[in-house]
């Protein structure tokens, strides 16, 4: 997965310590691909992924300042378009699908927060047409992380997702959108 920053995504300002946002989730996501963080993509630039960010910049040469510049973010831009590049299969898994993606949470009214295969709804649980995905398969979805096929609904039909998200406010900011689906 390549991720293609753009100065006004960033605002042509450095990342570091202290900041958060989707940027820094991006700059999360590229970590994870190149092999130097393990700990998730929350979106905060904490002290994870500071140790990430400094041990990529040492093995790239670069000034190990724990800062994210431009330089940085094309050498991680680089070492994802290689790794890309070199790989003939799908780097994340058995096969990969572009769905279209809407999103709830156990606050949504009607829901009653319990799975169809009888969990606590929570960020990392999906909905999905079992046709399509069975349960209980592990997912990489681009922009929102790594996810169990738990639940099932009546509108998730042929290549929906609905992803479960922590509170119906961050439900309805995810809004619709397509995502690319990786089956782990």
């Amino acid at each position: 997965m390549v991720f293609v920053f753009a100065c006004s995504s960033l605002v042509c300002a450095n990342m570091e310590m202290g900041m958060s946002g989707a940027a820094v989730q991006r700059l999360q996501y590229m970590l994870i691909d190149a092999g130097y963080l393990s700990d998730g993509a929350d979106g905060v630039f904490g002290a994870a992924t500071r140790d990430a960010v400094t041990r990529f910049q040492a093995a790239k040469g670069l000034d190990a300042d724990g800062v994210v510049g431009t330089r940085t973010l094309t050498a991680l831009a680089e070492t994802g378009k290689k790794k890309t590049n070199n790989s003939a299969q799908n780097i994340w898994g058995k096969r990969r699908m572009i769905m279209h993606a809407t999103a709830y949470s156990a606050q949504d009214p009607g829901n009653t927060g319990i799975t169809a295969r009888g969990h606590r709804l929570k960020r990392g649980i999906v909905s999905v047409d079992p046709s399509i995905i069975p349960l209980g398969t592990k997912l990489y979805i681009e922009g929102y992380g790594y996810a169990v096929a738990d639940d099932t609904g009546g509108a998730i039909v042929g290549k929906r997702i609905d992803l479960g998200m922590d509170s119906n406010r961050e439900a309805l900011r995810f809004g619709r959108r397509n995502v690319v689906v990786h089956v782990l």
